[in-house]
């Protein structure tokens, strides 16, 4: 017993040891077999990265699996991917990896995770799927050899595609279907002609045609036996049920391919007539558990869909959604829906796509005693859609949550009131053909209230009238407020269903008053927990940047009795904005502040990624201590004028980047400005810089320097700005002052004082006294620099070396006055001698009178 216990136990092992080792030997060759056997059947390059082949994994079965599998298009979709997974398992018998390379390759089932299946449909119709290779065999060929087996043959009894995603983009028809989070399994026998196919699917669709957004995201379910006819290409519905969102469905009916077309003959129906079923097709997140809903009345969908489909035809259609009196009720809720009625029809009649419409014949619905109703018709769908609607009734908008489960972090109130009707052509919207377009009604809006964390305080529109004309809409009142701020509006828009429906600009002209205005009641704060979470959020995508709308193109005419922005008050503000091609331009804004006036226009942009300004500010009368201790641009040009105290004009031209919130970078502002001061008196207290240069003068007193009537032109750049030379006087004294400084608050000034000697000391003084009086007329130019910081200056000057060399120059003028006396007492003696001796003894007189001031050695008598 022991013996063929050993036998058997060392069977098993090599056996196993087999299974383990033959992989090595022929995974090269089975992978080699399945890349030549996929690409010789398809007009497209087929890659993986790798091939993994295991005869443990699915005993009695092979099994390999494939990483990266990629199939990429050759022309005219060269480079696009049509199909790609992260993982392929492919199951097949033991005895398919014995076969070489040409041989046929029987797959029982597959297995596919992670993929991605592209499909597209260019403009002119080629598709990139297309891609099955047409055999090379002539026609007689193939009458011949029609039993010839391919070298590629699906037995599938089962297989699984899991967490895939497929794509469908139709260019020509300007669709796209997305199913996303798609997983699907099957099971049948693929080797016979015909198959009965249990097929599970679940999935999410998205559907967009022409730009618009039919299905957004919606769940599907459906369990499907298909009876698959290989030979004639006909599907037939067996057994199935369907699930949009939680609506149940069922269908029968079949689908044909031919060879130049596709038979079509589909119906389907909502398994019971239950209002429930409306409910249910409000995707689950937003219609919560609707098991214990109290329902009364009927609702139902039924349709059929029947015809051929090719390049000119569309199946005929006929779907009917309809309730009568029905009603629901949440069991958590206080109020209830009632007279719910809904009569809606999808036809075409014809099979041509451009004949189909839809008719809203009738909804309606009552909450209290406000009842609401509306219809609408919508024909030629894919030519010049027209359109005809209409709406009446009254709706309190704080029933909402009353009656059903919809998540509102803040409460909705007030009333809409509508009685609106509106037909017209696409046609007519985007060519503004108004003869076209008939708009006619009214809606006001009542006491409506909203609040959320994207307002700072709570937006109350005490009430609002519009009324509606073929051409324009008309707002004929509007009276709001939030926090402390008022508003009254009236105005005209234009386009409004161009920029609905179409790809037009919202046109406006609009007159905006307001007693008290406040900057502050529309901005958010960045503070506590939304900051943290901002930051949090910032690290894993970029800060979403203020950008003005494009589609807007309005005049604003604003007028308002006080503005406050930050720590700023304006009074009679008046002035136009003007918002077109992503730039705001503001235009003869004029306002009182500072005890003078100011006058704005300017526009800012946002067509590129970092908005610019550029802007005109001029000023009349500003009271200097003021405005720049409240004025961050005028801190920036002038930091030292805190020791003003008058009056100012001044015209700025200045242009820049801003920031992400619209305030300026200080950093990137370029321009120029032209300051006048009226009337200023200075204290150099207020300023280190000044107080030091104060200190160090002694012939002037920076108090009593009168600056009236003062102009400078200014220039500033890249963070830096430059003074050009100005002129101020003190008593008499001439001060020429120019110079420049940074943002960083460094810099380097030069004040020339051209100072009259006699304020230089009592040595300078006493010389003065020994010159005559037009000498003594004498200024020195002196030179104080002041650079270094403003908050910690230094301040040099170059009096001791103008003190010195004034002396030398005095001096100078003494000796050349001593020397021109000297020879005009000579030359003024008494002539009383002979011309020879009188001649002789003037030249002897001068020489000794010369060597005695420059110190040379007189004569010896003889």
């Amino acid at each position: 017993m022991k013996k063929v216990i050993k036998i058997v136990a060392g069977i098993l092992i090599v056996f196993i040891l087999a299974l383990a080792l033959i992989p090595y030997l022929f995974q090269d060759k089975l992978v080699a077999l399945i890349k030549e056997t996929i690409n010789n059947n398809v007009n497209a390059k087929v890659e993986f990265a790798d091939a993994d082949l295991s005869l443990l994994r699915s005993f009695p079965k092979a099994s390999v699996n494939l990483s990266d599998v990629s199939v990429i298009n050759f022309k005219p979709f060269e480079g696009d991917t049509l199909f790609y997974s992260q993982n392929v398992n492919l199951n097949l018998k033991l005895t398919e990896i014995f076969k070489n390379t040409g041989d046929q390759l029987n797959i029982n089932s597959f297995t596919i995770d992670n993929a991605l299946v592209n499909v597209l449909i260019d403009e002119k119709g080629n598709t990139n799927y297309d891609i099955a290779k047409e055999d090379s065999n002539n026609k007689e060929t193939e009458e011949t050899d029609t039993n010839e087996p391919s070298t590629f043959k699906l037995s599938v009894n089962s297989y699984k595609i899991e967490n895939a995603t497929i794509k469908y983009t139709d260019k020509k028809g300007k669709m796209e279907l997305v199913l996303s989070d798609f997983n699907h399994s099957g099971s049948g026998d693929f080797s016979q002609q015909n198959v009965e196919l249990d097929t599970k699917t679940a999935t999410s669709i998205s559907f967009k045609m022409d730009k618009s957004s039919y299905i957004k995201n919606q769940k599907l379910d459906l369990s499907a036996v298909l009876a698959m006819d290989l030979a004639n290409s006909k599907f037939s519905f067996l057994k199935n049920e369907a699930h949009i969102n939680q609506l149940p469905l069922i269908f029968n009916g079949f689908v044909k391919l031919n060879e130049n077309n596709q038979e079509v003959d589909i119906d389907f129906k909502t398994p019971s007539s239950d209002f429930r079923n409306f409910l249910a097709l409000i995707p689950e997140q937003y219609a919560k558990n609707i098991a214990d809903v109290k329902t009364t009345g009927d609702f139902s969908i039924t349709g059929k869909v029947n015809g051929i489909v090719d390049d000119k035809h569309i199946p005929k259609i006929d779907v009917n959604i309809s309730s009568n009196n029905a009603s629901f009720k949440y069991p958590s809720l206080p109020k209830s829906v009632q007279n719910i009625h809904i009569n809606t029809n999808i036809k075409n009649t014809t099979g041509f796509i451009e004949n189909t419409f839809v008719d809203v014949a009738n909804l309606s619905f009552k909450i209290d005693d406000n009842v609401f109703s509306g219809k609408a018709k919508i024909q030629n769908l894919t030519s010049n859609p027209l359109v005809n609607a209409s709406i009446k009734g009254k709706l309190n908008l704080a029933h909402i949550n009353e009656v059903y489960p919809i998540d509102l972090k803040n409460e909705l109130s007030g009333t809409i009131n509508a009685d609106l009707s509106s037909s017209f052509d696409m046609e007519a919207i985007q060519k503004n053909i108004y003869q076209r377009i008939n708009n006619q009604g009214k809606l006001s809006i009542n006491e409506f209230v909203y609040a959320s964390e994207d307002v700072v305080n709570p937006i109350h529109i005490k009430n609002a009238e519009v009324d509606f004309q073929p051409s324009k809409i008309t707002l004929t009142n509007f009276d709001a407020k939030t926090g402390t701020t008022d508003l009254k509006a009236t105005g005209t828009i234009t386009g409004l269903l161009g920029f609905l429906l179409s790809d037009k600009n919202l046109q406006g002209n609009f007159n905006l008053n307001s007693s008290s205005f406040k900057v502050s009641d529309f901005m958010t704060s960045d503070t506590g927990e939304n900051e943290k979470k901002e930051v949090s959020d910032s690290k894993d995508q970029p800060k979403e940047k203020l950008k003005i709308p494009a589609f807007l193109d309005c005049v604003v005419n604003a007028s308002a009795k006080e503005v406050y922005y930050d720590n700023l008050k304006l009074e009679n503000v008046t002035g136009i904005l003007i918002l077109k091609d992503e730039k705001a331009t503001l235009k003869n804004v004029n306002g009182n502040m500072f005890g003078g006036n100011i006058a704005l226009n300017g526009t800012v942009n946002t067509q590129k990624e970092k908005p610019i300004f550029d802007m005109n500010l001029g000023i009349k009368s500003f009271d200097i201590s003021q405005s720049f201790a409240k004025l961050e641009i005028f801190k920036m040009l002038s930091p030292v004028a805190n020791v003003l105290k008058g009056e100012l004009n001044t015209n700025i031209d200045l242009s820049g980047d801003l920031k992400d919130d619209f305030t300026p970078n200080l950093a990137s502002i370029s321009g120029k400005a032209l300051a006048e001061v009226l009337a200023s008196n200075i204290d150099p207290k207020n300023s280190k810089a000044l107080s030091l240069l104060d200190d160090k003068l002694s012939f002037i007193d920076l108090k009593k320097l009168n600056l009236k009537d003062l102009k400078t032109n200014l220039s500033f750049d890249d963070g830096k700005v430059s003074v050009k030379p100005f002129n101020i006087k003190y008593n008499d004294i001439d001060i020429t002052v120019e110079g420049s400084h940074s943002l960083d608050q460094l810099m380097n000034y030069n004040a020339t004082f051209n100072v009259p000697a006699k304020y230089l000391g009592s040595d300078v003084k006493n010389l003065l006294g020994k010159l005559n009086d037009n000498e003594q007329n004498v200024s020195v130019p002196v030179t104080a620099n002041l650079s270094g910081n403003f908050t910690s200056p230094t301040v040099k000057t170059d009096l001791s070396s103008a003190v010195s060399n004034l002396t030398s120059e005095l001096v100078k003028k003494q000796k050349t006055k001593l020397i021109d006396k000297a020879v005009g007492n000579i030359l003024g003696s008494k002539k009383d001698s002979t011309a020879t001796n009188k001649e002789d003894k003037t030249v002897e007189k001068v020489k000794d009178v010369l060597g005695g001031l420059f110190g040379k050695k007189k004569k010896k008598k003889e």
